[in-house]
């Protein structure tokens, strides 16, 4: 029995598929394959049910996996202890938002690549709910995303709070004005995807206080939505301050709204059972990193 055979055990029976085990540990499948194989011949036991399409556990396996887990924690603390620096190395796959894409996130990268000149950063820009799923099955490490997780296999942290507001073009409305049932009924919204965690936010805030919405366009880029609204297509809601060099270039008009926008939350997440020392460095690094009032550079003049 090997520490790099009950690796492969645990993260295939943790992660549920031997194919997104095997590229964590940067082997092939066949390799992974061949160390679980290893490992059960070792023990007499068959640790996996091959008739399933996941990789489930037999009670044998299901007997293993905490003590496995313990071995494996017990290495990662030597290693710890032996040698800080080991946590700075490494690529991180990180989810983003669009916001933060466009914001904090190419100033806190810039900002590394002295002090951790060994630890790399691959982004993906995507949808709130599609990155969190994306998280748990490890296909990426961490990701910010609006609102919380609904799987209690990801963990997550608060990272800021957003104050939102409606904003409109000049053609559709003169000056700030405050919205109501009639306005919603006149002017249709331009919103994000099924998948986008704004776009959830803006239906728990219609569906509590029974606000009716005039849907317009539907689109996966805030950048699109923004242009959209310029246009005189629609309103939409956006972060206050993103919006603001906009505001006052006169692009588009600030709104209100009765009821009034709720706030948003933006949360760092990654996997429950994800203690490896690169990550927890890293969640550490973009706690301290994300400001989302850095503006959007295409904006600034």
């Amino acid at each position: 029995m090997t520490l790099k055979q009950l690796e492969a055990f645990y993260l295939a029976a943790r992660l549920g598929t031997f194919a997104i085990a095997a590229a964590r540990l940067h082997v092939t499948q066949s390799s992974l394959s061949k160390r679980i194989a290893e490992l059960e011949s070792d023990l007499g036991q068959t640790l996996f049910d091959r008739t399933s399409k996941r990789a489930r556990l037999t009670a044998a396996g299901e007997a293993l996996l905490e003590k496995a887990r313990r071995m494996l924690e017990l290495e990662k603390s030597m290693r710890q202890d032996l040698s800080v620096q080991t946590e700075a190395a490494g690529t991180c796959n990180i989810g983003l938002s669009e916001l933060s894409a466009t914001t904090w996130f190419p100033s806190f990268v810039n900002g590394l690549r002295d002090k951790y000149p060994n630890l790399h950063f691959k982004p993906q820009v995507g949808l709130g709910k599609s990155m969190e799923r994306q998280v748990e099955r490890g296909e990426i490490d961490c990701a910010v995303i609006a609102g919380t997780p609904a799987s209690e296999h990801v963990a997550y942290k608060t990272l800021a709070t957003l104050k939102f507001c409606w904003i409109v073009s000049p053609k559709r409305a003169g000056s700030s004005t405050v919205l109501d049932a009639k306005s919603f009924e006149r002017h249709p919204v331009i919103s994000s995807t099924a998948d986008s965690g704004l776009n959830q936010v803006l239906d728990a805030w219609q569906q509590s206080h029974q606000v009716r919405l005039r849907k317009g366009v539907v689109c996966n880029s805030m950048t699109a939505i923004i242009a959209l609204t310029v246009a005189g297509v629609g309103i939409s809601f956006m972060p206050m301050n993103y919006v603001l060099p906009l505001i006052n270039r006169k692009l588009v008009v600030m709104q209100r709204s009765k009821p009034a926008l709720p706030q948003v939350s933006y949360s760092l997440i990654w996997r429950a059972d994800d203690n490896r020392g690169m990550l927890r460095l890293v969640n550490s690094l973009i706690e301290k990193g994300v400001d989302f009032d850095v503006p959007n550079a295409l904006w600034v003049r």
